[in-house]
This record gives structure tokens, C-alpha cells and sequence, in this order.
């Protein structure tokens, strides 16, 4: 699968997104190493703080699913229906994607194709608690 097939699935993911508060669709498209794709939507809740990015919902249900070993995302959000600028992943998602993803670990955006490491260079990981 090609990067822009994963972003037009991360598209297509958004428009699935649970955003009545904020109006701001996001999609993410995740690849799996062994080419299989996850996808999530962000699902607001009037208690804001349970809300769940569209990148860590895909994220989780590949891990729910038995996937750990990740290639790549594709993350798309837009309030209308343009697509064409960057959906930045928030640190939280980043964090995550660390968790599983190494820093060469792909991201693709609107703008382009992007590393981990040129979002998150320095990440809390197994070796920060011991």
C-alpha cells in the first residue's frame, strides 16, 4: 500500500469522527508491518478529558486486535471537507506511537511524509522509569 492510499483512508476514517463539540473530523490510517490497515476516528464526550484521538483509536485496535509492529499512519482532520492542510498528532498520540514505533517510524500528513523522531525527538519509554 502506497502513502497516499493510507492518507485517503485516514480521509474517509474522518468522516466517521464522533465531533459534535468541535466540529474537527479527524482520521487516522494505521499500517501494520505485515501490511494489514486499522483505522480510527476522534470520539468527543461533553466531559472533555475522555476524549480519544483518532490515532490512538487506531493504535488501540490493532493492539486489541494482536498487532504491535506498525510501519506507518496516516492522520487526516479538517472542520470542513479540506483535507489539504496538516493534522498534527497531539503529544499524547505521539507518546503512544513511541510506545510501539521506532523513531524512524512514518507519519504522513497532508504536507507530506514525516518521522516520529521529527515530532517527538526525545520520548519517555521503558528505560525513563527504571
Amino acid at each position: 500500500m502506497n502513502y497516499d492510499e493510507l492518507f485517503n483512508i485516514a480521509v474517509k476514517s474522518a468522516e466517521k469522527a464522533y465531533c459534535k463539540y468541535s466540529g474537527f473530523h479527524v482520521g487516522a490510517s494505521l499500517l501494520t508491518s505485515d501490511g494489514q490497515v486499522f483505522t480510527g476516528c476522534n470520539v468527543e464526550n461533553a466531559s472533555y478529558s475522555m476524549t480519544i484521538c483518532a490515532e490512538r483509536t487506531a493504535i488501540f485496535n490493532a493492539v486489541s486486535n494482536g498487532f504491535t509492529e506498525f510501519t506507518a499512519i496516516a492522520v487526516a482532520g479538517s472542520l470542513t471537507d479540506d483535507f489539504s492542510k496538516p493534522c498534527i498528532p497531539c503529544g499524547a498520540c505521539l507518546q503512544v506511537m513511541s510506545e510501539f514505533c521506532n523513531s524512524d517510524f512514518r507519519i504522513i500528513l497532508a504536507d507530506g511524509v514525516h518521522k516520529l523522531s521529527d515530532f517527538m525527538p526525545k520520548t519517555f519509554n521503558e528505560e525513563s522509569i527504571r
